[in-house]
């Protein structure tokens, strides 16, 4: 498996926005086992997303998705910048979908 936990900057007031951006682009994306977004509760404009993918490649791949693309280019307006990425090897946990 591949993981990616990273922290983004929405800009000033624009992180509910980017928010429904990014979660209405991510259904369907082959591969994908987990993707959560989640607020930051110290920062009112910071945005932490965790992705569980079976593979790198897969993630790689889902970057050529319409849908993918459509939600970086709506969302890269709002993003004021990336704060962390950090790249994992899950081993498992409850809540990932393995692949079938």
């Amino acid at each position: 498996m591949y993981g990616l936990i990273g922290k983004m900057k929405a800009a000033p007031g624009q992180r509910d926005a980017l928010i429904a951006i990014l979660l209405g682009g991510v259904s369907g994306m082959p591969g994908c086992l987990s993707y959560v977004v989640a607020q930051d509760p110290a920062d009112a404009d910071a945005i932490w997303i965790t992705e569980v993918w079976d593979s790198q490649a897969s993630h790689k791949a889902s970057l050529s998705l319409p849908s993918v693309k459509d939600a970086i280019s709506r969302g890269r307006p709002l993003i004021a910048g990336f704060d962390q990425h950090i790249e994992t090897i899950p081993v498992g946990g409850h809540g990932i979908r393995t692949a079938a």
